[in-house]
Protein backbone atom coordinates (compact mmCIF):
# COMPACT_ATOMS: atom_id res chain seq x y z
CA UNK A 1 0.00 0.00 0.00
CA UNK A 2 1.09 3.59 -0.96
CA UNK A 3 1.74 6.10 1.51
CA UNK A 4 0.61 9.51 0.93
CA UNK A 5 3.11 12.45 1.89
CA UNK A 6 1.64 15.32 2.19
CA UNK A 7 1.59 18.62 4.56
CA UNK A 8 -0.63 18.14 7.68
CA UNK A 9 -2.75 21.40 8.49
CA UNK A 10 -2.78 21.59 12.18
CA UNK A 11 -6.57 22.19 13.42
CA UNK A 12 -8.29 23.13 16.78
CA UNK A 13 -10.25 19.96 17.35
CA UNK A 14 -9.23 17.48 14.21
CA UNK A 15 -6.52 16.68 11.74
CA UNK A 16 -5.76 14.12 8.93
CA UNK A 17 -2.76 12.52 9.32
CA UNK A 18 -2.59 9.83 7.34
CA UNK A 19 -4.00 8.84 4.23
CA UNK A 20 -3.02 6.11 1.81
CA UNK A 21 -4.03 4.57 -1.37
CA UNK A 22 -4.29 0.78 -2.47
CA UNK A 23 -1.73 1.22 -5.40
CA UNK A 24 1.19 2.76 -6.23
CA UNK A 25 0.24 4.04 -9.50
CA UNK A 26 -3.03 4.07 -11.62
CA UNK A 27 -4.37 3.68 -15.67
CA UNK A 28 -6.90 5.72 -16.82
CA UNK A 29 -10.66 3.55 -16.12
CA UNK A 30 -9.35 2.33 -13.51
CA UNK A 31 -10.95 2.11 -9.54
CA UNK A 32 -9.58 2.05 -6.54
CA UNK A 33 -9.79 3.80 -2.84
CA UNK A 34 -8.40 6.52 -0.42
CA UNK A 35 -7.95 5.64 3.30
CA UNK A 36 -7.93 8.85 4.91
CA UNK A 37 -7.22 9.02 9.57
CA UNK A 38 -9.01 11.86 11.31
CA UNK A 39 -7.66 12.09 14.47
CA UNK A 40 -8.93 14.07 17.47
CA UNK A 41 -6.68 16.19 19.56
CA UNK A 42 -9.08 18.13 21.70
CA UNK A 43 -10.49 16.65 25.01
CA UNK A 44 -14.19 16.99 23.89
CA UNK A 45 -15.86 14.83 21.09
CA UNK A 46 -15.85 15.84 17.72
CA UNK A 47 -17.97 14.62 15.01
CA UNK A 48 -17.15 14.10 10.94
CA UNK A 49 -19.72 15.91 8.89
CA UNK A 50 -18.19 15.71 5.44
CA UNK A 51 -15.35 14.16 4.00
CA UNK A 52 -14.07 14.67 0.85
CA UNK A 53 -11.03 14.00 -1.90
CA UNK A 54 -10.76 16.45 -4.50
CA UNK A 55 -8.94 15.71 -7.70
CA UNK A 56 -8.32 18.16 -10.79
CA UNK A 57 -6.71 16.52 -13.33
CA UNK A 58 -6.43 17.21 -17.26
CA UNK A 59 -8.18 15.24 -19.99
CA UNK A 60 -6.66 13.78 -22.99
CA UNK A 61 -7.96 16.75 -24.94
CA UNK A 62 -6.30 19.05 -22.50
CA UNK A 63 -9.54 19.96 -20.35
CA UNK A 64 -9.33 20.76 -17.23
CA UNK A 65 -11.80 18.77 -14.82
CA UNK A 66 -12.24 18.59 -10.96
CA UNK A 67 -14.11 16.16 -9.34
CA UNK A 68 -15.24 15.02 -5.64
CA UNK A 69 -15.14 11.88 -4.08
CA UNK A 70 -17.01 11.22 -1.28
CA UNK A 71 -16.45 8.03 1.90
CA UNK A 72 -18.75 5.01 1.48
CA UNK A 73 -19.55 5.37 5.43
CA UNK A 74 -22.95 7.27 6.15
CA UNK A 75 -21.90 10.67 8.10
CA UNK A 76 -21.74 12.30 10.15
CA UNK A 77 -19.42 9.86 12.32
CA UNK A 78 -18.42 10.77 15.90
CA UNK A 79 -14.93 10.37 17.30
CA UNK A 80 -13.98 10.15 20.99
CA UNK A 81 -10.85 12.28 22.43
CA UNK A 82 -7.60 11.09 21.75
CA UNK A 83 -8.92 8.49 19.33
CA UNK A 84 -8.17 8.12 15.53
CA UNK A 85 -11.59 6.92 12.85
CA UNK A 86 -10.26 5.54 9.64
CA UNK A 87 -12.58 5.88 6.25
CA UNK A 88 -12.00 4.81 2.94
CA UNK A 89 -12.79 6.98 0.12
CA UNK A 90 -13.76 4.89 -3.39
CA UNK A 91 -12.45 7.05 -6.75
CA UNK A 92 -12.88 6.17 -10.36
CA UNK A 93 -11.03 7.76 -12.67
CA UNK A 94 -12.19 8.43 -16.26
CA UNK A 95 -11.34 6.50 -19.39
CA UNK A 96 -9.29 9.78 -20.81
CA UNK A 97 -7.58 11.15 -18.40
CA UNK A 98 -4.07 12.40 -19.00
CA UNK A 99 -1.10 10.92 -18.04
CA UNK A 100 0.94 12.13 -15.50
CA UNK A 101 0.97 13.46 -11.22
CA UNK A 102 -2.24 15.21 -10.63
CA UNK A 103 -3.25 16.76 -7.27
CA UNK A 104 -5.34 15.44 -4.47
CA UNK A 105 -6.95 17.17 -1.68
CA UNK A 106 -8.42 15.28 1.42
CA UNK A 107 -10.70 17.59 3.32
CA UNK A 108 -12.93 17.12 6.43
CA UNK A 109 -15.53 19.15 7.97
CA UNK A 110 -15.61 18.76 11.78
CA UNK A 111 -18.16 19.82 14.29
CA UNK A 112 -17.07 20.02 18.28
CA UNK A 113 -18.83 19.24 21.11
CA UNK A 114 -19.04 21.51 23.84
CA UNK A 115 -20.34 20.02 27.46
CA UNK A 116 -21.35 23.33 28.77
CA UNK A 117 -23.97 23.96 26.52
CA UNK A 118 -24.93 20.38 25.44
CA UNK A 119 -24.55 21.25 21.70
CA UNK A 120 -22.32 20.66 18.77
CA UNK A 121 -20.97 23.73 16.95
CA UNK A 122 -19.30 23.85 13.41
CA UNK A 123 -15.43 23.44 13.75
CA UNK A 124 -12.40 23.93 11.62
CA UNK A 125 -12.08 21.83 8.29
CA UNK A 126 -8.51 19.95 8.20
CA UNK A 127 -6.82 19.00 5.31
CA UNK A 128 -4.28 17.20 3.52
CA UNK A 129 -2.31 17.51 0.18
CA UNK A 130 -0.74 15.37 -2.10
CA UNK A 131 -0.65 13.79 -5.20
CA UNK A 132 -1.86 10.72 -7.46
CA UNK A 133 0.08 9.43 -10.41
CA UNK A 134 -1.64 8.26 -13.45
CA UNK A 135 0.65 5.94 -15.81
CA UNK A 136 0.74 6.20 -19.07
CA UNK A 137 -1.67 3.26 -21.41
CA UNK A 138 1.55 3.41 -23.62
CA UNK A 139 3.33 1.70 -20.93
CA UNK A 140 1.13 -1.16 -20.37
CA UNK A 141 1.35 -1.76 -23.67
CA UNK A 142 4.63 -1.72 -24.35
CA UNK A 143 4.88 -3.95 -21.47
CA UNK A 144 2.43 -6.55 -22.46
CA UNK A 145 3.96 -6.42 -25.44
CA UNK A 146 7.09 -7.38 -24.41
CA UNK A 147 5.39 -10.29 -22.20
CA UNK A 148 4.02 -11.46 -25.04
CA UNK A 149 7.70 -11.73 -26.81
CA UNK A 150 8.77 -12.94 -23.79
CA UNK A 151 6.44 -15.62 -23.92
CA UNK A 152 6.09 -16.49 -27.82
CA UNK A 153 10.37 -16.83 -27.68
CA UNK A 154 10.34 -19.33 -24.42
CA UNK A 155 7.64 -21.06 -26.89
CA UNK A 156 9.97 -21.50 -29.66
CA UNK A 157 13.13 -22.27 -27.64
CA UNK A 158 11.00 -25.56 -26.07
CA UNK A 159 9.61 -26.34 -29.58
CA UNK A 160 13.27 -26.26 -30.69
CA UNK A 161 14.26 -28.67 -27.65
CA UNK A 162 11.00 -31.00 -28.25
CA UNK A 163 12.52 -31.17 -31.81
CA UNK A 164 16.27 -31.86 -31.06
CA UNK A 165 15.02 -34.69 -28.36
CA UNK A 166 12.68 -35.77 -31.33
CA UNK A 167 15.73 -36.35 -33.54
CA UNK A 168 17.75 -37.44 -31.13
CA UNK A 169 15.21 -40.16 -29.95
CA UNK A 170 15.19 -40.92 -33.67
CA UNK A 171 19.07 -41.54 -34.35
CA UNK A 172 18.75 -43.79 -31.50
CA UNK A 173 16.05 -46.03 -32.57
CA UNK A 174 17.34 -45.85 -36.16
CA UNK A 175 20.90 -47.52 -34.77
CA UNK A 176 18.59 -49.50 -32.83
CA UNK A 177 17.00 -50.64 -35.23
CA UNK A 178 20.25 -51.59 -37.83
CA UNK A 179 22.48 -52.88 -34.64
CA UNK A 180 19.42 -55.76 -33.97
CA UNK A 181 19.15 -55.59 -37.74
CA UNK A 182 23.04 -56.87 -38.29
CA UNK A 183 23.12 -59.26 -35.16
CA UNK A 184 20.19 -60.95 -36.36
CA UNK A 185 21.49 -61.65 -40.57
CA UNK A 186 24.68 -62.30 -38.15
CA UNK A 187 23.28 -65.31 -35.86
CA UNK A 188 21.15 -66.56 -38.92
CA UNK A 189 24.13 -67.07 -41.20
CA UNK A 190 26.20 -68.87 -38.26
CA UNK A 191 23.67 -71.02 -36.44
CA UNK A 192 22.28 -72.26 -40.02
CA UNK A 193 23.36 -75.77 -40.53
CA UNK A 194 24.56 -76.44 -43.94
CA UNK A 195 22.41 -78.67 -46.09
CA UNK A 196 24.02 -82.04 -46.96
CA UNK A 197 25.59 -82.60 -50.47
CA UNK A 198 23.83 -84.93 -52.49
CA UNK A 199 26.41 -88.41 -53.31
CA UNK A 200 26.58 -89.13 -56.93
CA UNK A 201 25.20 -93.00 -57.49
Amino acid sequence: MAVLLGAVQTVKAAEITRATLDGDAYLAGQTGYISASVYNDKTDIIRVTELSATVDYYYTDGTVYIQKFFPSTTLPTEIQPGQTETFRIPISLPTNIAPGFINLIIEARTDLYINMTDRWIGSDRPTYKTTLYIESPYKQSYENSQQQLLNTQQLLEKEKADSRNLGYTAIVLTITTLTFAGLATFLLFTLRKPKPIAQPR
